[in-house]
């Protein structure tokens, strides 16, 4: 447990280096005019706290900056919302939302354009469905001898129908049976880990019973790699180059990179939606290294209890925790709403 004037100390130096983005030294701490001690004194309280591993020293003569657990004490014990914050960011969502007419993917692409500006951080929303569904029927339907219509329905009772090249020389037979055992194996799995399991516990069972099978594989990893890239939005992918913590060019090419493959994006989310609420992972809390200097702010959008997508912004540990988090409140709550009316 932390003194009062410990909390009060590391609260000011999570504040002025978020602004700053410079180590906090006491002399700073000791003119701001809610914290009313002595410069001697708050550099016995820093320096406690640095053995206690809420603070870091980048150089023997800097201040101290906040380390991954002192940003997570902030967050779960320090950080307050004014009254007044952000009220015309949050007015800008409202009215944005006011209008329902708009069609969906242009709305969710815009939710990540907005949250991108208003941040100056990375934002990324999950479409409809990409976390917690799970498929629930999988149907091919021949249009001709080389083409089909895939169909696939999920838990929600969204069906997805794409065209599909059938493999030259498969007939229908073969794929029929290719169907059977998929719906008999992968029916409840999550959209998720579908592909994973396709090809870890599905293909050599395949190999047994079906003719081409692997041109089949070929063809349904296409169906779902489709499914991933069209239901995630990006918002200032480039703004980690922005940031003075990421002037490492290989440690933004690391991130630039996630950003760019959708299945590790969904990796990163997975976990954040079924626990309900704002989520925060800070620093190595995160479970890709690419992104171990960041933290992921996300909040989920729903429907009558059933989960439809999340919303997530990505920045550096630096970040601006109670802006980002009460947008995130404001903007989820607001999507939830407007997901009601649209489907309804």
């Amino acid at each position: 447990m932390l003194t009062e004037r410990q909390r009060q100390i590391l609260s000011a130096i999570v504040d002025d280096y978020i602004r700053s983005a410079e180590p906090v030294g006491s002399r700073s701490i000791s003119k701001r005019g809610n914290v009313g001690f002595s410069p001697a004194t708050i550099r016995n309280e820093m320096s406690d706290l640095e053995e206690m591993g809420f603070l870091e020293q980048p150089h023997t003569s800097a201040g101290r900056i906040p380390s991954h657990k002192g940003y997570r004490y902030y967050v779960d014990h320090l950080m307050t919302y004014a009254e007044n914050q952000e009220f015309q960011e949050v007015d800008l969502i409202k009215r944005f939302f006011a209008d329902k007419m708009q069609e969906m993917e242009r709305i969710i692409q815009q939710v990540a354009m907005i949250l991108s500006n208003l941040t100056s951080y990375t934002s990324i929303v999950m479409g409809p469905e990409m976390l917690g569904t799970t498929m629930k029927h999988l149907q091919i339907v021949p249009l001709n001898e080389r083409t089909a219509v895939a169909i696939i329905v999920t838990n929600t009772g969204q069906v997805e129908n794409k065209t599909v090249t059938i493999p030259e020389g498969i007939p229908m037979s073969e794929i029929e049976k290719f169907v059977n055992i998929l719906n008999a194996r992968l029916q409840n799995v999550p959209l998720l880990h579908f592909k994973s399991k396709l090809y870890s516990e599905i293909a050599a069972e395949m190999s047994s019973y079906v003719s081409g099978y692997e041109e089949l594989l070929g063809m349904i990893d296409v169906v779902m790699n489709k499914d991933e890239e069209e239901r995630i939005f990006l918002g200032g992918t480039t703004n980690m180059l922005t940031q003075p913590e990421f002037k490492d060019v290989d440690k933004v090419k690391s991130i630039l990179d996630l950003l760019g493959e959708a299945p590790r994006l969904i990796q990163l989310f997975e976990g954040t939606a079924g626990a309900g609420g704002i989520q925060v992972r800070i620093g190595s809390e995160n479970k890709m290294e690419a992104v171990n200097d960041c933290s992921l702010i996300t909040a989920s959008y729903s429907m009558d209890g059933q989960l439809l997508g999340t919303i997530g912004i990505l920045g550096p540990t630096r970040m601006d925790y109670a802006r980002v988090i009460r947008l995130l409140d404001y903007l989820s709550k607001d999507m939830t709403k407007l997901m009601g009316r649209w489907y309804k």
